[in-house]
């Protein structure tokens, strides 16, 4: 390729400036033929979102990046013997398209054909100028220039130019801050301890063979999908500990395995590296010096729980993992699978492990919304990645009753259902599932209600459950079940009836102890035995020692809006202790959707079910947690927002990772700093205006503060769980502020809401023009942001009309500009009674204000999140 005129180079040194960057147009000959070839083909490819482009020269171009990443979003656009001018000759292709990232890697062939390190920085700086203005919301990363090898004996142009790469490399590394770019070092990583090419990446001293392209991948992947640098891990592991090493996972062919106990366990692993594309073989020995991932039975010890405990060590040349259990093995396996989310490579680390409880459950109610088994078995696997061994599957209702039972087939006929008529598990299905469940070393708990939400059991006997009829059918039904399914437990119910025969309850779990059956119960609930486990649900808590419990008070995901979900569990302290005990076994997650809905999936997108499952996740693995219920992030304990923003960041990265296809209703909030003006004597007048709404308004000292993206200011369950004003007044109303900052002039996609309602209560939908009965407003930068054009504005609660957009989660984004630069939101929340016109309608007094990200509603990338300053 002949020489680049010197002309041209001084035009980007004089054109190297951030405001009006104009493209530029060189003439055809300065490149050659290969070039064109490559330039015109990237032309006409089709227009596609979301790309992800890596673009430079030969070293770029010999990556198939699609394939290493198996992601038809990242597009390779390297062109063999490019130079920093052929690349600002073809940026504009490149920014036309507006991908989501830029990876940019260029300049050894500037320097090997006499380009100055100067004039080849001023490039690299006017594309970056050029991308801003021409795709602002266009990521780019400047990799570093890769180290040289001169042993090989080849290209000895660019070999000689070690010292001056690592020169250039520095200067784009100071200039990254205000140049507006990312700066990626690969120079490091690459080099081996005398700071050339390792030559384990090379064949040539100059481009990569297979094994770079495989490392290049693993140092860039957490930049190109948005992830933390190490991989996060849910449940945090009780210790853990990064050595600096690496293991080469696409170099293992082999798991070592010399326990027949644990085959099954080996199969699964070999099933998860063949879901990453890597195929191993299983067996009892490794070869000489092969890397490889050994499962070992072996005396392991922690502080409890001991048959779940495991340790796990990764170095460079194996993977070994050691537990007293297979079970122990399978919970390593899980966070084995999160250390290799890129299928490349595992940091080095050393793992040991416990949970703090033993009873760490999820509970769907079916009776009310029937549940595919295909769904059913998602939220299963869901469970066993992070852990969860309990699955509580309410199967009877008022509403139906779900288990087939083949003595009496009148229990799940159709005409005997109010919704999902004639939909129910048979008893194949059933034995299905508790196997599905054993196979993760998951229980499953089936709970048969009784003798309260029994009302589709008198309408397909014609009896009441606690009549002597009734419970002579019930008595038949059990030995049936007990007959046919092989759990240890039984779940009765027991609550939210009145006790006609105080003999029903005691006669029904003495004859399943007969049986060989432990029994659970609610608590509050019904005159149940000492032997009986207690499942709290409200009032108090764990308080005799004589009696065993399972927590699940404000576990209810229907109550919770996605946000006050994730930061009340993950706040939890269950039954006031910090790790299981003879009296708390643990703690079930819960999920009753009283209301019927359109589609089954509705339930998994209006309740925050698996970012609630995350956190619950965490809390029942980690223990801990925090004395008293609270709503909201901790704004005025500074660690408490430290440590919820670091697990945050964890949860979003299992988003991204894990549950692209799925619905997981979050966004991120803890960068949203609230100031909290008031109170302000409304005297029952919603509509009266108060200072902050002038723009004279300065506000210095804010009578509170708040942290995240959903602040309840008192929940209707107050004072049992607080909310962030102390002494709430009724008749009073108060506003909220905050600022975002947005590098550019664009279109913001919010989450927006006002008393997010449960999915339980039947209350009402919010009147036409309104956010709700209150008379909440919000305001961005001054204008006032309408309230959605309700589908059933002014809908009369009603359990059998399924909720439509009445919650920010599962209703399109509110849009609206944002101007570069600082945004300032307003919040007025006025408030009256707080008393609800009846019990369907509780008062929740909240707000909700977070970038959503998209029109969709899924990720934070158009806004950044540096939020707000005080």
């Amino acid at each position: 390729m002949r020489k680049l005129p010197a002309l041209f180079l001084l035009l980007l040194l004089c054109g190297a400036s951030w405001a009006q960057v104009k493209p530029v147009q060189l003439a055809d000959s300065l490149f050659s033929t290969y070039y064109h070839q490559r330039a015109t083909h990237f032309r006409n490819l089709p227009h596609t979102r979301g790309d992800i482009i890596f673009i430079g020269n030969s070293i770029s171009d010999g990556g198939e990046w699609s394939e290493l990443f198996a992601d038809l979003r990242v597009k390779n656009r390297g062109i063999s013997g490019d130079t920093s001018p052929g690349v600002v000759n073809r940026i504009g292709e490149v920014a036309a398209r507006k991908p989501a990232k830029v990876f940019l890697m260029i300049g050894t062939n500037d320097l090997v054909r006499g380009i100055s390190p100067d004039s080849l920085l001023q490039n690299i700086f006017w594309l970056s100028g050029y991308l801003k203005e021409k795709s602002p919301a266009t990521k780019l990363f400047v990799q570093s220039i890769l180290p040289v090898n001169d042993s090989f004996g080849k290209f000895s142009g660019h070999t000689r130019n070690g010292q001056v790469i690592q020169e250039v490399n520095a200067a784009l590394q100071a200039a990254a801050p205000t140049r507006g770019y990312t700066y990626l070092d690969l120079h490091t990583p690459f080099s081996d301890a005398s700071g050339k090419l390792n030559a384990s990446y090379t064949n040539d001293g100059l481009h990569l063979n297979g094994d770079g392209y495989t490392f290049w991948k693993h140092l860039v992947y957490d930049e190109v999908y948005g992830l933390q640098e190490k991989p996060s891990i849910i449940p945090k592991p009780q210790q853990l500990q990064w050595t600096g090493g690496a293991f080469p996972l696409y170099k293992s062919k082999t798991i070592v395995v010399q326990d027949p106990a644990l085959q099954k366990e080996a199969e699964r692993l070999r099933s998860m590296l063949a879901d990453k594309g890597l195929k191993v073989r299983i067996k009892e020995k490794a070869a000489p010096g092969e890397p490889h991932i050994a499962l070992v039975l072996e005396k392991t010890d922690a502080p409890r729980l001991q048959a779940e405990a495991y340790t796990l060590a990764v170095t460079n040349d194996k993977v070994q993992l050691k537990a007293n259990t297979a079970h122990g093995i399978f919970n390593g396996l899980q966070t084995l699978g999160q250390l290799m989310r890129d299928g490349a490579v595992i940091p080095g680390c050393e793992v040991r492990d416990w949970p703090a409880f033993g009873w760490r459950g999820y509970m769907v109610d079916v009776g009310r919304n029937y549940q595919s088994m295909e769904m059913l078995k998602e939220q299963i696997d869901v469970m066993a990645r992070y852990k969860l061994n309990v699955f509580h599957f309410h199967l009877t209702e008022d509403i139906a009753w779900r288990l087939e039972v083949p003595r009496y087939p009148q229990l799940t006929a159709p005409e005997h259902m109010a919704r999902n008529k004639g939909a129910y598990y048979t008893v194949a299905e059933m034995q299905e599932l508790i196997q599905y469940c054993k196979d993760r070393y998951i229980t499953l708990v089936p709970e048969i209600d009784m003798p309260g939400h029994s009302a589709a059991f008198t309408r397909a006997m014609s009896v009441d459950m606690q009549s002597e009829e009734g419970l002579t059918y019930l008595k038949n039904i059990l030995n049936d079940f007990c007959d046919t399914y092989d759990v240890p437990y039984v779940h009765i119910g027991g609550d939210e009836v009145k006790i006609n025969n105080k003999d029903f309850l005691p006669q029904v779990t003495a004859w399943l102890h007969e049986r060989g059956k432990k029994t659970i119960g609610w608590d509050p609930g019904g005159n149940l035995d000492r032997a009986t486990i207690r499942q709290l649900w409200m009032k108090d808590g764990a308080t005799n020692p004589d009696h065993t419990y399972i927590e699940s008070r404000h576990l209810y995901l229907n109550h919770m809006d996605p946000l006050e979900a994730v930061a009340t569990i993950f706040s939890r302290q269950f039954s006031d202790r910090v790790a299981g005990d003879s009296t708390v076994l643990g703690a079930t997650l819960c999920l009753w959707h009283d209301r019927n809905v359109h589609r089954q999936e509705d339930v998994l997108l209006m309740n925050p079910v698996y970012p609630g499952m995350l956190a619950f996740a965490e809390r029942s693995w980690q223990g801990g947690g925090h004395e008293k219920w609270i709503a909201n992030i901790p704004a005025d304990q500074p660690e408490r927002v430290q440590e919820f923003r670091e697990f945050e960041n964890r949860l979003l990265d299992q988003r991204q990772s894990y549950f692209q296809n799925m619905p997981f209703p979050y966004a991120a909030q803890a960068a949203m700093n609230w100031k909290l003006f008031g109170p302000y004597k409304n005297k029952g007048d919603m509509t009266a205006s108060f200072a902050p709404e002038r723009k004279s308004f300065k506000g210095k000292k804010p009578a509170a503060e708040a942290v995240g993206g959903t602040v309840v200011l008192r929940h209707f369950w107050h004072p049992l769980v607080a909310g962030v004003l102390e002494k709430p007044e009724e008749n009073t109303t108060w506003y909220a502020t905050s600022r975002f900052w947005s590098d550019v002039d664009t279109t913001g996609f919010f989450w927006v809401g006002f008393q997010n309602l449960s999915r339980s209560y039947n209350s009402d939908s919010p009147a036409a023009g309104t956010w709700d009965d209150r008379g909440s407003a919000v305001y961005l930068n001054g204008q006032l942001i309408a309230p959605p054009r309700w589908k059933r504005p002014g809908q009369k609660g009603n359990s059998e009309v399924p909720l439509l957009d009445e919650g920010y989660e599962f209703r399109a984004p509110v849009a609206a500009p944002v101007k570069k630069g600082w945004n300032t939101v307003l919040v007025k929340l006025p408030v009256g009674s707080f008393k609800g016109k009846d019990w369907q309608n509780p008062l929740k007094w909240m707000f909700t204000f977070v970038p959503s990200g998209s029109e969709a509603g899924a990720g934070n990338e158009l806004i950044k999140e540096e939020q707000l300053v005080n």
